[in-house]
């Protein structure tokens, strides 16, 4: 990771940044961030939102939440860096950062889930090379041909 990068808390002031991001990688349609992070914000969930930027600002971010009905399992729900900025080690840096937070508040799994499909390969080496465990795949799950993926590690 560049060293004029640095990974903070996410801000009120980073929503439309991070909308755009999420636009950027196709992740989601970016309208819907202002809604998501809205409970992170006001401190009414307990979630984790962490951004990378420089000087220039936001470059990345990743979202996680508690799953529900279980005793310190987190799901990590959006992880995104800017095209451009992909195979920097952002990515990489935002999983130890948000593992390290986790470990420190006493948590005990990171759970993310992703498509089976050939075009999400990338995304699943990604998670393998972050010492990930594909954990579980349920066929057919979002549509026909499009497996669910679940990776799993231990904080």
């Amino acid at each position: 990771m560049h060293p004029d990068v640095t990974l903070r808390p996410s801000e009120a002031d980073d929503r439309d940044a991070l909308a755009a991001i999420a636009e950027a990688t196709e992740l989601f349609p970016g309208a819907l961030l202002p809604d998501m992070i809205a409970g992170y914000l006001d401190g009414s969930r307990p979630d984790i939102w962490i951004t990378a930027a420089s000087s220039h600002g936001p470059l990345a971010f990743a979202f996680c939440e508690p799953e529900r009905m279980t005793n310190g399992t987190w799901n990590l729900l959006a992880i995104a860096v800017l095209p451009e900025r992909q195979g920097d080690g952002i990515g990489a840096a935002l999983v130890r950062h948000l593992e390290s937070t986790l470990r420190e508040r006493g948590q005990r799994i990171l759970l993310v889930e992703t498509l089976g499909s050939p075009a999400f390969a990338r995304t699943r080496a990604f998670y393998l090379a972050n010492d990930f465990t594909e954990e579980a795949r349920i066929r057919d799950f979002y549509e026909a041909g499009g497996d669910k993926v679940v990776f799993w590690k231990r904080l």
